[in-house]
Formats: structure tokens, C-alpha cells, sequence
């Protein structure tokens, strides 16, 4: 295939990517250079298409891709935007000081309503926490599975509705 035809099918092509584009980004302009970026990967991997392949899959393919590493790129640089006059760019990785005191009362809040729960969810929980697969719980409560798996749950549900989210 010449890249006269290829470029071609390119062109014809990229119709059906701009909705697509805009699915993933949910912005115009985002869409845009993602298209944009899509385009200029398959033109610079025109030796990578094999004839007779859908086209059309393969550069969906190319830009789901590249919008997945950029999103994963951006979650791995937490920066947060300051729009102070200067536009300085923060790192978000800051100190923070943590309020011991706080702590301690939910501390004391969570260890009070485990202890009040009802023995049947108490103890299968109290060995879940300590850090007992389901299955080693079971042997030692003598339990089938899906009993420890279900008191552990309603065990989980009954804390959710006791302690109170701060």
C-alpha cells in the first residue's frame, strides 16, 4: 500500500473518531488534540498497519491508548493549578500535620463499637481484622464459608451505621 492510499484512509477515517474523541475527554478542545495525537501515531507507525486490517480499530485502539497514558500520567503527577496572579503550579505532596488527638477519639470510637457487637458478628470479625482469610476463619469457628462471609459483612455494615463519619 502506497502512503498516498494510506493517508487517504486516514482522512476518511477520522470522521469517526472525533465523537469518539470527545466521549473520552468529554471537552472539545481536549478532543482535538487528542485527535490530533492519534493522527500524527498513525502516521509515524504507517509501517505497523497491515493491509487489509480494519482501520478504523486500529486507530480507535491507538487512541484509547493514548488517552490512557496520558490519564495515567496525570494521576501520577498531582500537581494542583494555584490561580493566584503568577499561576504558580503547586506539588500537592505537601506536610501535613496530623491531629493526634482526633485520631485517638475515633480510635476509641471504632475499638468501642466493635466490642459492642453482637458475639456472632464479633468474633468472625475480630479474626478478619487480625488478619485471617475467610477460609482459615472458617476452620477455626467451625462455620461454613458463606456464613463467616456474610456475619463479616453485616458485621462491616452494623460499624458503618454505628461510627460516625467525620
Amino acid at each position: 500500500m502506497s502512503s498516498v492510499e494510506f493517508n487517504k484512509m486516514l482522512m476518511d477515517s477520522a470522521d469517526f473518531l472525533k465523537p469518539f474523541a470527545v466521549t473520552l475527554t468529554r471537552d472539545q478542545d481536549s478532543a482535538k488534540d487528542l485527535l490530533q495525537e492519534t493522527m500524527y501515531r498513525a502516521l509515524a507507525n504507517e509501517e505497523k498497519y497491515s493491509v487489509g486490517t480494519n482501520i478504523k480499530a486500529w486507530l480507535f485502539t491507538i487512541m484509547r491508548n493514548i488517552f490512557i497514558n496520558n490519564y495515567r500520567r496525570k494521576a501520577k503527577q498531582k500537581t494542583v493549578f494555584d490561580s493566584s496572579g503568577n499561576d504558580y503550579l503547586i506539588n500537592s505532596n505537601q506536610h501535613v500535620t496530623a491531629n493526634s488527638a482526633e485520631s485517638s477519639l475515633r480510635l476509641k470510637d471504632i475499638y468501642k463499637a466493635v466490642y459492642n457487637l453482637p458475639e456472632i458478628f464479633k468474633r468472625p470479625f475480630l479474626l478478619y481484622f487480625d488478619g485471617f482469610r475467610y477460609h482459615e476463619i472458617a476452620e477455626i469457628l467451625h462455620e461454613p464459608l458463606g456464613t463467616i462471609k456474610s456475619r463479616i459483612h453485616f458485621a462491616r455494615k452494623l460499624l458503618k451505621a454505628q461510627v460516625a463519619r467525620y
